[in-house]
């Protein structure tokens, strides 16, 4: 039998779990009795129903409701004045339909409570079993079971069941791999005699592929590390866990080879990772005595140089990014700090956020922003440049947005 030809084989139950749109439901069906009392005896003690309302009103008199155990529709049993037009009505109510997934269960039980059945259950049209009934004032009910309507409730049962044991266990990874991604960011800062530092990570997700650290490179040298994964989420996250660990393990060349310590880096990302992933990255190191910063920019937006006079000054790409090519040099710049100035790394999260109008906050509004709280502690500034990012991008973060500060003394 075609699904054209049955409604019933259209039975398709909807079970609310994070809908959007404002649920509806048919609230309650009026059936007319004789006496309210009798007719809630009939349903509760014989049809197992609970009584869903009882309450006596001074002006309209008792509003009696019941309900199946499900609680899915209420009836209002009214027992109408018999000088009202809705008195013939009593007894003549056809088309009430109770569904069960197991239909002999259900007429055994209530054929022993005292239900008056016209007949055993048969198989009717469509295949559906039904059995008919009546209550005290000769209303007539049917109980029917559908095959395919009892399959899609175990159906959607099932997958109702499974997408919240996976919502569950997608949550709890997630827990974990921020609870695991955060122990990868600087747990200390190595001590520095002239400069401050500080850096902040604010990812749009509870894991992301921005990436910093900060480095002791011996002889009072500090590495200043900042880099951005393409992509977003747990991928990203797992990228980046690759690249510190790569980081980490050939810093110990990166003082006195710093190109050959880059070639490295990139030489274990690219064997580690798959042909499409590369990551922006800003290496500089700093020597404490001689104030001195040398660095490597591999494709990463411009670090902004505040100097004393209150000019910024790009430190733009010396490499391109890491990860997609085997063969992969850079040029080492330097420069030389003074006291008073202020260095800002940052990734691209913070110049790419949108206001309402789609347009970027960009390095420009990013540049006016540090000439105006560069000369506040690095943790200070770094509070400032989020705090008027997030002003002028009002709606949900859409990027990670990564900073590191740094003041010479």
């Amino acid at each position: 039998m075609s699904d054209a030809r049955s409604p019933l084989w259209n039975f398709n139950p909807v079970t609310r779990l994070n809908r959007k749109d404002p649920y509806l439901l048919l609230q309650q069906v009026t059936l007319f009795v004789r006496d309210q009392e009798r007719s809630l005896r009939f349903f509760v003690d014989r049809l197992g129903f609970s009584v869903a309302l009882d309450y006596n009103s001074p002006e309209y008199g008792r509003w009696l409701m019941v309900a199946p155990p499900d609680g899915t529709t209420r009836l209002a049993l009214v027992a109408p004045d018999p000088a009202s037009e809705d008195y013939a009505q009593i007894g003549k109510a056809r088309q009430l339909v109770f569904m069960t997934e197991n239909i002999i269960a259900k007429y055994t039980e209530w054929k022993e409570r005292g239900v008056n059945f016209e007949r055993p259950p048969e198989t009717a049209q469509f295949g559906v079993l039904v059995a008919h009934f009546q209550d005290p004032d000769g209303n007539r009910f049917s109980l029917i079971e559908v095959d395919q309507a009892t399959r899609v409730v175990e159906e959607q049962r099932r997958q109702a069941e499974e997408i919240l044991e996976a919502e569950r266990k997608t949550e709890q990874e997630r827990k974990i791999a921020w609870q695991v991604q955060a122990r990868l960011f600087p747990q200390t800062k190595p001590l520095a005699k002239t400069l401050e530092y500080a850096g902040l990570c604010s990812q749009a997700r509870q894991v992301g592929g921005d990436y910093y650290d900060f480095l002791n490179l011996g002889r009072g040298k500090l590495g200043l590390v900042i880099g951005d994964i393409a992509g977003k989420g747990v991928p990203a996250a797992l990228m980046m866990a690759n690249l510190q660990a790569n980081i980490r393990s050939q810093c110990a060349t990166a003082a006195d080879e710093p190109e050959r310590f880059l070639r490295l880096v990139n030489q274990l990302f690219y064997e580690n990772t798959s042909d499409e992933d590369y990551a922006t990255f800003f290496h500089a190191e700093y020597d404490d005595e001689t104030r001195k910063l040398r660095y490597a920019n591999c494709g990463h937006p411009p670090a902004l140089l505040l100097h004393r006079d209150g000019t910024v000054e790009r430190l733009g790409a010396t490499a391109t990014v890491l990860g997609l090519f085997p063969d992969w040099n850079c040029d080492i710049e330097q420069r030389q700090l003074c006291p008073g100035e202020t260095l800002l790394l940052y990734t691209d999260g913070i110049t790419e956020s949108l206001n309402e109008a789609l347009e970027e906050f960009g390095e420009r509004r990013l540049s006016v922003a540090l000439q105006r709280h560069g000369d506040v502690s690095p943790e200070g500034c770094i509070e400032a440049l989020l705090g008027e990012v997030h002003r002028y991008s009002s709606h949900e973060q859409q990027d990670d947005i990564t900073l590191i500060v740094c003041n010479c003394r």
